[in-house]
């Protein structure tokens, strides 16, 4: 395998000055010293709370093959035993490293965007395009300032498929990143109101989420979703963004990419699909009614990237649910008897919501078991939080839930809306009811655990996974 980049070529693409004898390969990129392998260049980016060039000394233990610093911070630096390659901005020097990287790639590119299901999608496009050729594709949710330039710059120069998550929460930030990305296929999963605080509503949203199609290459197509309100408006920003190709997936009868028909059961999804003029059935290896909408999105997006949408529908049935994306697991008690634990811990807004509890609905519980929704806040939602955490009682009602676990300042309004009808307890933050949570798990329940990933409910998740033996993986991955 050759190696990532070149030293010589590195210093090239970010306008760097060597310092010492840099080693002729560089094998990878990276901003983490914890995480670094040894021949990584470690770019010493600058952070809200933290200042890697605080852990050069760190990553050059790890084994780094050359520091990128910025030339400001050599005083502090010292004399280390280490190469490096000095610029005036290491963050811009990233960038440049991802310009470069985007330059010489052959790579079909997919640029991921949306208020749900980004993250999801993403790992199912990596999935399915693996079957049909070496794809490289954002680690974890890496899809910010730092996180897009960090991905393409460990873009292999040879890789045949590339999938990018492109994120916000502010307008005018999607535009500079898929300006690098360059996406031949620029899909948008749907508009909902996350983020709601930061915008006057969900035109406003939409037109931030539109800024993907200004990076598309000239021939490229927009991917969107038919069955959301905001079709139209998307379409007509794409249009006035010089994008000639729109193309949709959804039920309606217009989708280019349409479902057909689906059978929902507690464990995964049949689906048949008209793809492109051509029917293809599929097994979602993923329960829930959303993750049919995503597999639609990852058909389509496969297909305009030049795969094959049989062999991608097939790849379905071998799909795994992420970590805090509805990720399941059974839980052996202390005293006997199991339950289930579905992890939709990573975060949450009013869509994504209603997604998780209709999720919990459909699962399946042992003798004498019930479903119990562990909620947390949903952030950045401003002025309309109160309003938006109340509506979730309907939903939990609608879900045959059976006990509703809440906390934090925000949740206080759906404790109120829920009133005594339903068996709930509500406490401050997620540290006070980490006991509450222990006491209230029985035989043949399945919890659900649920928000925003600020609030810190993934402790509950790690919690239960410590506490309880795991005799069985309910999903393995693929």
């Amino acid at each position: 395998m050759s190696a990532l980049w070149t030293a010589d070529d590195l210093v090239a693409a970010i306008d760097g000055r060597p310092v010492g004898t840099l080693p002729h390969e560089i094998t990878g990129i990276s901003i983490d010293s914890r995480t670094l392998k040894p021949g990584e260049a470690f770019f010493a980016i600058r952070g809200e709370a933290m200042d890697g060039h605080d852990f050069a000394s760190a990553a050059m233990k790890a084994g780094a093959g050359a520091l990128v610093v910025a030339e400001g911070k050599l005083p502090a630096l010292g004399r280390l035993a280490v190469p490096m390659i000095v610029v005036p901005d290491v963050l811009s020097a990233l960038e440049k490293a991802g310009v470069a990287a985007r330059a010489r790639s052959r790579a079909r590119i997919v640029a991921v965007t949306g208020s749900v299901g980004k993250t999801s999608t993403k790992e199912a496009l990596r999935h399915v395009l693996s079957r049909q050729g070496s794809v490289h594709a954002s680690d974890k949710s890496f899809n910010n300032h730092w996180g897009v330039p960090l991905t393409l710059a460990r873009l292999p120069a040879d890789c045949d498929f590339a999938v990018f998550e492109i994120g916000m929460n502010h307008p005018g930030e999607i535009r500079p990143l898929v300006k690098m990305v360059r996406p031949h296929v620029a899909l948008v999963t749907m508009i909902a109101a996350a983020h709601l605080g930061h915008f006057s509503g969900l035109d406003a949203i939409a037109e931030a989420k539109a800024e993907i199609f200004e990076g598309l290459e000239p021939e490229g197509a927009a991917l969107l979703n038919r069955d959301d309100s905001r079709f139209n408006l998307l379409s007509k920003l794409a249009k006035r963004a010089g994008v000639k190709r729109i193309e949709s997936f959804g039920e309606s009868e217009s989708a280019a990419c349409r479902l057909l028909d689906v059978a929902l059961t507690p464990e995964s999804s049949a689906i048949v699909a008209r793809i492109g003029g051509r029917d293809v059935s599929a097994t979602i290896n993923v329960p829930g009614r959303h993750m049919v909408q995503n597999a639609l999105a990852v058909l389509g997006a496969a297909s305009l990237l030049g795969a094959d949408p049989a062999k991608a529908a097939a790849a379905l049935a071998t799909l795994a649910a992420e970590s805090g994306r509805g990720q399941r697991h059974v839980l052996q008690l202390a005293g006997g008897g199991t339950f289930r634990l579905i992890d939709e811990s990573y975060n949450a807004n009013p869509a994504s919501m209603r997604a998780a509890l209709e999720l919990l609905a459909g699962a399946p519980l042992g003798a004498g078991g019930r479903r119990i929704a562990v909620l947390g806040d949903m952030l950045e939602l401003g002025t309309h939080a109160r309003k938006l955490h109340a509506a979730l009682a309907d939903l939990v009602r609608a879900a045959g839930v059976d006990v509703v676990l809440l906390a934090g300042p925000e949740m206080k309004a759906l404790s109120d809306a829920l009133g005594t009808s339903l068996a709930t307890e509500y406490r401050e933050n997620v540290e006070q009811l980490k006991p509450v949570l222990l006491e209230t798990i029985r035989p043949g329940d399945t919890v659900m655990v649920k928000s925003s990933k600020g609030i810190g409910f993934s402790k509950l998740v790690d919690l239960l996974l410590k506490q309880f033996s795991q005799p069985v993986a309910e999903q393995k991955r693929a």
